[in-house]
């Protein structure tokens, strides 16, 4: 497993990228039905990237605010697919509960696995 301070700058790293990205192709995202639905599931990437950016700095500074982080993290990427069109808000929020339980699932594995050993 990476260390905090090279996860956190690899996902601050990503989540620019990303960002960046859909802010320059967002006139081609609202084009379509399918880019539309693209556009949300980028968001979805951000809100994931800045979640693990987030989670990361407070492991380094020793804070811990629990939902606060997904708070933020889901506001800042519904803002993103905000610029973009308006369905991308919906399957921003969609796309990121997904991912948001898949990694709470991912979680709950490793401290069952770190527990045992």
């Amino acid at each position: 497993m990476a260390a905090a301070g090279s996860s956190m700058l690899y996902s601050l790293f990503l989540f620019v990228a990303t960002l960046s990205l859909q802010e320059m192709f967002r006139a081609k995202l609202a084009s379509s039905e399918l880019f539309t639905i693209l556009g949300g599931f980028t968001s979805s990437i951000v809100f994931l990237t800045l979640l693990t950016f987030i989670g990361n700095y407070q492991e380094t500074i020793g804070v811990k605010t629990g939902w606060g982080a997904v708070i933020i993290a889901e506001a800042v990427a519904l803002i993103a697919a905000s610029t973009v069109h308006r369905v991308c808000i919906t399957t921003c929020f969609l796309f990121s509960a997904g991912l948001l339980y898949e990694v709470n699932k991912l979680s709950g594995m490793t401290d069952v696995k770190a527990k045992r050993v």
